[in-house]
């Protein structure tokens, strides 16, 4: 446990009817008591004056202690309770900060739980996911994420290769003899079934991070195309300036939507094309960078024009969604036929189409995900995917037990990295109680 006692305001800034503050920390319970008195039972609300250092009230409110471990950080841990007027909260903040408490820095609650023990990473993760869900189906995904459904399953991978990990080396520490082909076969078949888990997971937490994290979509185009005013009439707002002129976006504008609940995040870029001046050129250097790092670009053109030259820059592995803009002027109907939509982001028309087609872009094909998930999470899987399968094409080729074992031990760090768990201790807990090794 940490040797400082920290405090913060934990309900929303502004007024409203209840306030909240925190403490946790080995003085927890001692500065609560100078600031309310007798404190009551553990876990049993009860109505105190708070008051500050000469006996005066500030507040009256309920009063909770959690004593360590069970709280929430594994900490001593207080709650006050009183009204939620900025004025008195930060009162009460600052007799707190005058009897020896420290202002918690971002999450350091969630943080020192972490370190306590308390949550793993992925649980941890999930308290803000729960808290910045926006719709039903992300809020009940990062209920489960925090109640550890992502964090069983990464344990329970990790388990598997800890049980072949075991296997494998104790033949290698403790015997002259390579495995035998049958116990290599069984072996290589154990890391084939423990990848087709993995890839399931992996699956699962895609969707849980799209749930969460939304699209990034880029909107690409030649000048004048009308990317910047298909990103106002998307937004709802003037976000992007609108002229007649060429070339007016040059820097890349970011904003936040969300079509029936799903978050999205849209890119406006510079126009791409050739010459410009310097500032126009390191533009569309930024529009390709932000288009390779997408999960969909949007590239918008009026009706019928064909760009093959426009194509080429464009990054080879991210989907592309067609937009034929201006149909106030060209005269196409609106709608979706396959990646292509009719739009007017003048007049508006065709917009609903677009949102649609976006919406059904988002790989959620439950409407409850599993869990939540983050790129980095995605990220670590990945990399324990691609060390699991080095494991398998090694012993597929019957090459040495040491580069199976390495491989092996990759994918379990990488796994470790999702959820804090990252230890070579267990390992050699395992190996000696499950080998008798030492007798």
């Amino acid at each position: 446990m940490t040797a400082t006692t920290i405090c913060a305001v934990a309900t929303p800034p502004g007024r409203g009817g209840v306030g909240i503050i925190r403490l946790s920390g080995p003085r927890a319970l001692a500065l609560a008591t100078d600031v309310v008195g007798q404190l009551p039972p553990p876990r049993q609300a009860a109505l105190r004056t708070f008051v500050d250092q000469a006996g005066e009230a500030i507040d009256e409110g309920l009063v909770l202690a959690f004593p360590a471990p069970q709280s929430m950080t594994g900490e001593d841990v207080v709650e006050l309770q009183g009204h939620g007027g900025p004025v008195v909260l930060d009162q009460l903040l600052q007799r707190l900060l005058s009897l020896g408490a420290t202002l918690a820095e971002p999450g350091e609650f969630s943080q020192r739980a972490f370190i306590n023990g308390r949550l793993d990473l992925t649980r941890a993760e999930a308290v803000a996911d729960l808290i910045a869900a926006g719709s039903e189906a992300a809020a009940k995904a990062a209920m489960r994420s925090l109640r550890g459904e992502f964090a069983q399953r990464i344990e329970s991978l990790s388990e598997a290769l800890t049980t072949l990990r075991v296997h494998l080396e104790s033949s290698l520490d403790f015997t002259d003899e390579p495995l035998e082909g049958l116990a290599l076969a069984r072996l290589t078949e154990q890391m084939a079934e423990l990848m087709s888990r993995l890839d399931a997971t992996r699956a699962a937490a895609a969707q849980g991070q799209q749930l969460q994290e939304g699209l990034t979509v880029v909107i690409a185009g030649r000048p004048n195309a009308g990317k910047s005013s298909l990103l106002n009439a998307l937004t709802g707002q003037d976000a992007a300036i609108v002229t007649e002129l060429a070339g007016t976006t040059r820097d890349i504008l970011d904003r936040h939507l969300h079509i029936d609940g799903l978050p999205l995040r849209v890119l406006d870029t510079a126009g791409l094309r050739e010459g410009g001046d310097v500032i126009e050129q390191e533009g569309v250097r930024r529009a390709q960078a932000a288009m390779a790092k997408a999960d969909r670009i949007i590239l918008v053109s009026e009706e019928g024009n064909d760009d093959p030259e426009l194509a080429q820059r464009l990054p080879d592995a991210v989907p592309i969604t067609y937009v034929h803009n201006k149909i106030d002027l060209t005269g196409r109907a609106a709608g979706v036929d396959g990646e292509h939509v009719a739009v007017s982001a003048l007049t508006g028309e065709g917009l609903p189409a677009l949102r649609a087609h976006l919406r059904g872009q988002l790989a959620v094909v439950s409407d409850e995900p599993l869990f939540t998930a983050r790129r980095r999470h995605l990220h670590a899987l990945d990399a324990a995917a691609t060390a699991l399968a080095q494991a398998h094409a090694a012993g597929v080729a019957g090459e040495g037990e040491e580069l199976i074992a390495e491989s092996l031990r990759e994918a379990q760090q990488a796994l470790g990295e999702i959820t804090g768990a990252i230890s070579t201790e267990d390992l050699l807990g395992r190996i000696f109680s499950t080998f008798c090794i030492g007798k």
